[in-house]
């Protein structure tokens, strides 16, 4: 039997992409702690607390029940999507039915499954960046093409109509919208919202909005939902949302995605091909989750708010670093621009390291800090850290830094 040529084993499609940087460097920071090296890891948007008891608790008289031993349905529980239902209108004052709410395995097939019901072959995707690295990678996957849209630090990465009209072409269906975003924190002001929806509602375009970090916001920033201030434009927005942030759910992976009946009946009928229902057991733990109050969040909150400034402000004595104040998420982007060009000492010998990617690998080799860089989120020269993490972890991981770069 003559086997297949080599470069026909993987699809061209699949082939192309690229491996999650975030979860690549969580799993290499792991690795070298089971190894007994003493990394600290600033790569996963994970927060380091606990589900919440009461969540916990449902899903174990879930797993005794037998009904959640069977198939249910493919779009999600009809409890969930009534709980969804209301904590979004209780949350963000959006009025929904549940023929729009599609529960999905985590928020990333949320994201996928969005594009996958908007997008033909070609279409173009508006892609806000600095970016979270799965969006252009579900957006390639569905056939669409993202077009990038760079907004630095000198805009707080928020970025302006007038900047996503110059990127418009013929070719132009979708707006990806996030706030509070993903990698860098920024969060868009209720009228910084209105004329992004605005602009999007005139050019007769789609809005993809995720809202994974909605209850993650400080320094009292007025914000909303670009579907409730912008009604204009709700008619054509699909809204993403999930438990893994707000309750600290990350592993039981329940998300879903709201939008108009015809998107969400559309996605459904994808998922209950791809993946048919949410596993039971995790589904009634989020029912628990949505339906409950957000004292848990409330919790996490403070102490997010407590290290986003302890970070930032250790991240800013290191000269070369610039680390604007992220006004939610819980992430920090500083621009570390100053500390490339110049040569270092590297296992291998003195090294100029150019780019913040080699400054991420010099940074795990030299200090055992294990830091995304900006490439992967479409910014080179600034690199990522999470402060979903302990206080003493982010003193000790950033005095390793200072110590690195003085």
């Amino acid at each position: 039997m003559t086997s297949l040529p080599r470069e026909r084993r993987v699809s061209a499609r699949i082939g192309a992409i690229a491996e999650s940087a975030t979860l690549k460097v969580d799993a290499k920071a792991k690795a070298l702690k089971a190894e007994g090296r003493a990394v600290i890891g600033f790569g996963a948007g994970e927060p380091d607390f606990p589900s919440p008891d009461y969540v916990v608790e449902a899903a174990v008289e879930a797993a005794r029940d037998p009904k959640n031993h069977r198939y249910s349905p493919a779009g999600g529980l009809p409890e969930l999507k009534n709980a969804i239902v209301a904590k979004t209108k209780r949350d963000s004052g959006l009025d929904v039915t549940a023929a729009q709410v599609l529960v999905t395995n985590g928020g990333k097939m949320a994201v996928y499954e969005a594009f996958a019901a908007l997008l033909d072959e070609g279409d173009e995707v508006l892609l806000p960046a600095p970016y979270w690295t799965t969006y252009p990678e579900a957006i390639k996957l569905a056939g669409g093409v993202p077009v990038e849209v760079f907004a630095d630090e000198t805009q707080d990465y928020k970025v302006t109509p007038q900047q996503l009209d110059a990127a418009l072409t013929k070719k132009t269906k979708v707006l990806l919208f996030v706030s509070p975003s993903n990698p860098t924190g920024a969060v868009y002001t209720t009228a910084e919202i209105q004329a992004i929806g605005a602009w999007a509602a005139e050019k007769g375009l789609w809005v993809v909005t995720d809202e994974i970090y909605e209850h993650l916001t400080y320094d009292g920033v007025e914000t909303g939902s670009l579907p409730v201030l912008c009604p204009e434009v709700a008619d054509y927005t699909v809204v993403l949302n999930g438990v893994a942030k707000t309750y600290a759910m990350t592993g039981w992976r329940v998300g879903w995605l709201i939008g108009p009946a015809d998107i969400v009946k559309a996605a459904t009928n994808l998922q209950s091909h791809a993946t048919s229902n949410v596993d039971n057991v995790a589904q009634r733990a989020a029912l628990a989750a949505v339906s409950g109050d957000l004292s848990a969040v409330e919790v996490m909150k403070e102490a997010f708010d407590r290290r986003r400034t302890l970070i930032v402000s250790m991240l800013n004595d290191i000269p070369g670093v610039v680390c604007p104040t992220p006004k939610g998420a819980f992430y920090a982007f500083p621009s570390v621009k100053g500390l490339l060009g110049k040569e270092y000492v590297t296992a291998a010998g003195p090294k100029v390291i150019e780019t913040s990617a080699e400054l991420s690998e010099f940074i795990l080799e030299q200090a055992e800090v294990a830091i995304v860089p900006g490439e992967a989120f479409g910014a080179p020269g600034y690199l990522r850290l999470s402060y979903a993490m302990g206080d003493d972890d982010i003193v000790e991981g950033i005095t390793r830094l200072q110590k690195l770069f003085s």
